[in-house]
């Protein structure tokens, strides 16, 4: 079927190039050659298009929204890093100085993990389409998946510069006291700028990222109501959720409260958290079953 061709196209084609820019954010950062920051990033961009063409193409073959039941999980993961892309973008834009090759070399393996994931690893269940029951067919479900997911790829995002923030911090100061970043080693003042604005920009990320994931569990919670006649049932992705989200009000908590050592407090928390969005992503839904997940890893 063509469709199916041109889905096939778009889904290696995204891959390839993702496989591309993120070798070339990494040339850049080993051997500090700038022309392959504005390769990587002209290929970023190029991924991101091919992987909207692919979530519209799906979703015109369901005709449906194609993040609306578990057999679309591949869309679900498509979707995931098309958004994780998008970020990365809009964080480069923002982000105009030498340091942007930092934030493409950690996110693009990421979006590449996502992505061949989708591609290559989930069983072809997963990957075919399936017609709606009653219960999914719902404008909260729509809401609810979209807004999840693009909370999850902002936190991510987030997490992502923090760890960097916290391995450059280390790396150039030569400890996590504070109070020594205005006296750096002369060789590696010039760096002060760069580790500042990547805690920014986690900040940032993170501060869009828990809004929208307590939207997320909000307009969740009334489709369940809804579907089932139950706000909460601490189903384990639910559960996971409430943890994802108490993990990161700590880190605002942190990062509001005017406190010595409260930014590497806070990079700390944002670096579990990233392991913590996984769990609630990806190992709920395979190593667990309920009404979010599948037991995938275990069947």
């Amino acid at each position: 079927m063509w469709t199916e061709s041109i889905e096939n196209w778009l889904n290696n084609f995204s891959f390839f190039i993702l496989f591309c820019s993120m070798g070339f954010y990494w040339i850049r950062a080993f051997f500090n050659l700038p022309v392959f920051s504005f390769l990587g990033r002209f290929l970023v961009i190029g991924a991101n298009l091919s992987m909207l063409f692919l979530l519209i193409s799906r979703g015109f073959v369901q005709n449906h929204f194609p993040l609306s039941n578990h057999a679309t999980r591949k869309s679900i993961n498509i979707f995931l890093s098309w958004s994780l892309t998008s970020i990365h973008l809009i964080i480069e834009y923002y982000f105009k100085n030498s340091y942007q090759f930092i934030i493409g070399g950690m996110t693009t393996p990421t979006a590449l993990f996502l992505n061949g994931f989708a591609s290559f690893q989930l069983p072809e269940s997963m990957q075919k389409f399936s017609p709606l029951v009653p219960a999914l067919q719902s404008n909260w479900l729509m809401m609810h998946v979209t807004v999840m997911l693009l909370s999850y790829a902002t936190l991510i995002c987030g997490c992502i510069v923090s760890i960097g923030y916290l391995f450059l911090y280390k790396s150039k100061s030569g400890g996590w006291d504070q109070s020594q970043r205005g006296d750096l080693r002369p060789e590696v003042s010039w760096l002060t700028e760069g580790v500042h604005q990547l805690d920014q920009m986690s900040f940032r990320s993170i501060s869009i990222g828990f809004p929208l994931l307590t939207l997320g569990i909000i307009s969740g919670s009334v489709w369940a109501n809804e579907a089932w006649g139950s706000y909460w049932s601490w189903d384990p992705k639910e559960t996971w959720s409430l943890i994802t989200w108490i993990i990161f009000a700590v880190y605002l908590h942190l990062r509001l409260t005017k406190v010595p050592q409260n930014e590497i407090k806070s990079a700390f928390v944002a670096t579990g958290g990233f392991f913590v969005v996984w769990i609630c992503f990806l190992g709920v839904n395979f190593l667990s079953k309920g009404l979010h997940s599948y037991g995938w890893f275990f069947s």
